[in-house]
């Protein structure tokens, strides 16, 4: 189906020169003087090799309509991550470049979106948010405004985030995974 290529998204699929790519990212970019673009990145699912493309907003793209589904992760295995289909309980093994830089958020039991194009994964959508333990980090410094003062963090999955002076060692935060960034205390 022919859209604009200002109607592209993160995860759609689009065919170009009879070659099937992921949207990475799609930017629209209005320039002071000119014709809008949309500047798409894009991931070719047989190779893997990522391209940048610019179209004018107007400009038709081949939009392929792919099977989303709900998925659970179970485990990983070297650069291969097993999920399973939450409705027949079958497993699926996707490549971790597939998933991206979000990999180290999966959790046990974590549901998922995956975009499936003749049986093979073609993208997967996180959730926004993940609840995290911080493992560790430095004492608060008495006498420091809590204004725009962060201090580094090492969550329980590895991953390095600034965080606000009063959080401790042993709290649990809420983390935008797109951003990779503190957003608040869990509240459980």
């Amino acid at each position: 189906m022919k859209v604009n290529a200002n109607q592209l998204r993160k995860g759609n699929v689009v065919e170009i020169n009879n070659k099937l790519y992921a949207v990475i990212t799609a930017q629209n970019i209005q320039p002071g003087k000119g014709t809008p673009v949309t500047q798409l990145d894009l991931r070719d699912l047989a190779t893997g090799l990522k391209i940048s493309e610019r179209y004018r907003t107007t400009e038709s793209v081949e939009r392929v309509f792919i099977d989303t589904r709900e998925f659970s992760f179970l485990y990983a295995e070297g650069d291969i991550l097993t999920f399973m289909d939450t409705e027949n309980y079958e497993q699926l093994g996707v490549p971790t470049d597939v998933v991206g830089d979000s990999a180290v958020y999966l959790q046990d039991g974590m549901k998922v979106e995956i975009s499936l194009y003749d049986g093979k994964p073609v993208s997967v959508e996180m959730p926004q948010t993940v609840v995290l333990e911080v493992s560790e980090t430095e004492p608060a410094v008495k006498g420091q405004t809590a204004a725009s003062s962060y201090k580094p963090a090492i969550l329980s999955n590895g991953v390095r985030i600034m965080v606000p002076p009063f959080i401790s060692t042993g709290t649990r935060i809420v983390v935008n995974v797109g951003e990779n960034a503190y957003m608040e205390r869990a509240k459980d």
